[in-house]
């Protein structure tokens, strides 16, 4: 099944919200799933010093956007820009420490099992706007842009295994792309 999710880009303020609820720092790598134009990993690295952050975005044209975004903002080397479909990449989802997502609650909801079986104990999963059902936010923020208000939920991946097997039977997939590391290229599997 195939979700189809438009690209409406993140207020810069709700991006550093984000940030700042999951706290994002040094020590950590992020994966921006569904990264559009680049911002929400962009800012992680040059405000908040994430290590390394990955750009998953479906579609070139906003890879590429995130790109030109990563260079002229002199980040491109911390960052990966990979071109493809989120579902199937367990490998950049099982290295992270925070994940973000603005995506759609039935999307949210897709991903939930593979985030559950593949991110580390501690975890943070950051969405924008969307909720993922089945999980109970551990906080739960609503920032104004001067224009609207935005949700942020903020979700925790337990130490405990139970949780982890309630969501999806812990099994890594097969599936890996092959991946270039930190030279700031466009890839995708």
């Amino acid at each position: 099944m195939t979700y189809s999710v438009p690209f409406v880009p993140s207020p810069l303020a709700v991006v550093r919200r984000m940030l700042e609820i999951s706290r994002a720092g040094p020590g950590d790598v992020l994966v921006d799933l569904g990264c559009g134009d680049g911002r929400i990993p962009i800012v992680a690295l040059k405000e908040f010093g994430v290590d390394m952050a990955y750009c998953v975005e479906i579609r070139e044209d906003l890879a590429s956007q995130a790109h030109a975004n990563a260079v002229s903002e002199g980040i491109y080397s911390r960052l990966d820009i990979i071109v493809g479909d989120m579902f199937t990449l367990d490998s950049i989802i099982s290295s992270s420490t925070i994940v973000t997502l603005f995506l759609l609650t039935n999307v949210n909801e897709k991903l939930a099992p593979i985030l559950a079986r593949n991110l580390p104990p501690n975890a943070r999963v950051v969405s924008h706007e969307f909720r993922i059902p089945s999980w109970k936010p551990v906080a739960h923020v609503r920032v104004n842009d001067g224009k609207v208000s935005h949700d942020i939920y903020l979700y925790e991946i337990p130490r405990s295994l139970p949780y982890v097997s309630a969501l999806g039977a812990p099994q890594k997939s097969s599936a890996s792309p092959a991946l270039k590391k930190n030279d700031g290229s466009l890839h995708g599997p």
